[in-house]
């Protein structure tokens, strides 16, 4: 718990600093990087050993926010080009391995292809929203007070009045109760930027009912990507994804909620106050 404690004294005030304060280079460079460390990190939980195309999945990964922080300055995607260019270098080691000790199973194609282009669109998704004009500083937060709220009254509700198990083969902790405390957490932690960003800027992202259906549905999508990272480690037998974060474990142990929240905020937001 202490280790726990500490990761979030020190990482806190550092992501405030880094989306908050600093340019967008910045923010762009922390998802770049946190986008090849959770690529790699899942390449490496579920046994892909070829080097080649584990590089080729942490490079693209890579490449995708980048592409993201290019094309929000000059309103030229490559995006279609780097997943071309990436599916055919997966399939060309596939072929160029076929029949020999090296073979590339198929499965480690797909996750290298899911690790590598997927996820980090996902993930990417909180640079989409620093990057919108004048409001990036306050959206890019709006998932992770959803998420991190989310999470935190998961936990203590499920310890409180945890009785029924909510998917006891994924993860056996987990209960209704907490899942419902999860839920009242995530409109908890959006009514809180919209109340920030009300009395701090003077605007106001969106409705209070909206808030509400972002916050539920932010919760339920956070849980969905909480127990979807889990279920990849049960079947792997992977107890955390890496050791980059002590007491959480890897960038996907500790941002597997962000991964499926952003992308949910991004596309409402975006109807609702980027239209």
């Amino acid at each position: 718990m202490f280790q726990r404690v500490m990761v979030a004294v020190v990482g806190i005030p550092f992501l405030l600093v880094v989306l908050l304060l600093l340019p967008e280079w910045a923010p762009a460079i922390l998802v770049t990087a946190m986008c090849a460390m959770g690529a790699h990190e899942l390449l490496h939980a579920v046994g892909v050993k070829n080097k080649a195309l584990r590089w080729a999945g942490v490079l693209a990964a890579a490449l995708v926010p980048v592409e993201i922080y290019v094309t929000a300055w000059t309103e030229r995607t490559f995006l279609p080009l780097l997943a071309l260019v990436f599916v055919f270098v997966l399939f060309a080691l596939a072929i160029g391995n076929y029949g020999k000790p090296t073979a590339i199973p198929f499965g480690h194609l797909t996750m290298t292809l899911f690790a590598g282009l997927v996820f980090p669109s996902m993930l990417g998704c909180l640079l989409r929203l620093r990057l919108v004009y004048e409001l990036g500083p306050a959206l890019v937060f709006v998932p992770l007070c959803i998420s991190f709220g989310s999470d935190t009254f998961a936990l203590f509700a499920g310890m409180l009045f945890g009785k029924h198990k909510l998917a006891p083969h994924v993860s056996p902790k987990k209960t209704v109760e907490g899942g419902i405390g999860g839920i009242v957490g995530g409109v908890f932690g959006m009514a809180l930027m919209w109340a920030i960003i009300h009395w701090t800027i003077g605007y106001d992202l969106c409705t209070w009912w909206e808030a509400v259906i972002l916050g539920v549905v932010g919760s339920v999508i956070s849980q969905m990507g909480d127990l979807s990272f889990s279920v990849i480690k049960r079947e792997f037998g992977v107890k955390d994804y890496g050791k980059l974060l002590p007491g959480h474990g890897g960038i996907l142990d500790r941002f597997d909620s962000v991964t499926f929240v952003s992308p949910c905020v991004w596309l409402l937001l975006t109807m609702w106050i980027l239209r």
